[in-house]
């Protein structure tokens, strides 16, 4: 590997795409760095690949195809090999990856809480009634229309800095942003009320950083051995595991999120129809060997329970 150190690592633009990139940089220097590789910060330049998602900000990305709008190009530079890895929210990713592509795997997990972000009020439940609260999910915007069905959800797209700017000029009255994206940013002091997943269960695989790769790659695949983090792709086999049963997209309202309990693996997922107004959960317990299962196991029950269409309504 000495003699051919340079990996080039693909990412999108934006503000917490680029921070989560040199994150990635940064633990490569870190554990290659003071080895025979000797790894510098040039070694691993980055690949900033404008995304299909990234220019689409006046709909839904459900109603323009989804999550693979999030990580198409980038999937494509891998493949042409342009670039060696390409670094994903891993929430943004699709349950299924062109072929030739794999997860290499997960880094260590951030906070995987949403935050209730407003100037005025502390909490949604502080909210008076009939005010806006802007999102562009539809996760959120289902748990909080299930909380408070009297607020006006609306729309609300850009990256968190964009997000943040709208709320200051008072276009909404609040919003919900993830924890782990703030953080990265250093944007935690915007923090109004952090939500608990008692209460607000995030979305799969949130605060978590995928690498993708070639799946014949085995020279990447070394590399990235030493960076990545076995609680997380655990959590997240479970995960993904219960999404892809429920064919869930950017097009439906699914939480799901899996913790290491006392060595065990607890899993608890959630559908609920769009307008907030029905909610289905399950919970699975067990060894983190069995994630897939576990996940998919919740994801069948699920399923088997949700009237043909649940999350159409």
């Amino acid at each position: 590997m000495a003699s051919s150190p340079t990996l080039v690592i693909g990412t999108r633009g934006s503000p917490l795409a680029l921070a989560q990139a040199h994150e990635t940089q940064d633990r490569l220097v870190a554990a290659h760095g003071s080895t025979g590789d000797g790894w510098t910060i040039e070694h691993l330049p980055l690949s900033i690949i404008k995304t299909t998602g990234d220019a689409i900000q006046d709909r839904p990305l459900s109603e323009a195809g989804g999550k693979g709008l999030f990580t198409k190009e980038l999937d494509i530079a891998l493949l042409e090999g342009s670039i060696d890895l390409a670094v994903h929210s891993a929430k943004d990713l699709p349950t299924t990856l062109p072929e030739g592509i794999v997860i290499a795997g997960f880094l260590p997990r951030e906070d995987v809480r949403d935050a209730f972000i407003s100037h005025r009020f502390k909490s949604i439940g502080d909210l008076p009634q009939g005010a806006v609260v802007g999102s562009a999910s539809l996760r959120r915007q289902a748990q909080i229309r299930r909380l408070r069905p009297d607020l006006q959800v609306t729309l609300l797209r850009g990256n968190v800095q964009t997000r943040l700017a709208k709320l200051e000029r008072g276009e909404v009255d609040a919003t919900l942003l993830a924890m782990a994206g703030l953080r990265r940013l250093g944007l935690t002091d915007h923090v109004t009320t952090i939500l608990e997943t008692d209460d607000f269960l995030p979305a799969v695989g949130q605060g978590a950083i995928a690498v993708a790769i070639r799946a014949e790659d085995e020279r990447v695949r070394a590399a990235l051995q030493a960076i990545l983090d076995i609680p997380t792709a655990q959590a997240l086999a479970a995960e993904r595991a219960f999404l892809t049963i429920l064919d869930g997209s950017c097009r439906t309202p699914i939480a799901g999120h899996a913790r290491l309990v006392g060595g065990e693996l607890e899993f608890r997922g959630l559908v609920l129809r769009p307008d907030g107004s029905e909610s289905l959960e399950a919970l699975r317990r067990g060894s983190p060997e069995d994630a897939v299962a576990l996940g998919r196991d919740a994801g069948s029950e699920l399923r088997s329970r949700m009237p043909v269409d649940f999350l159409k309504a």
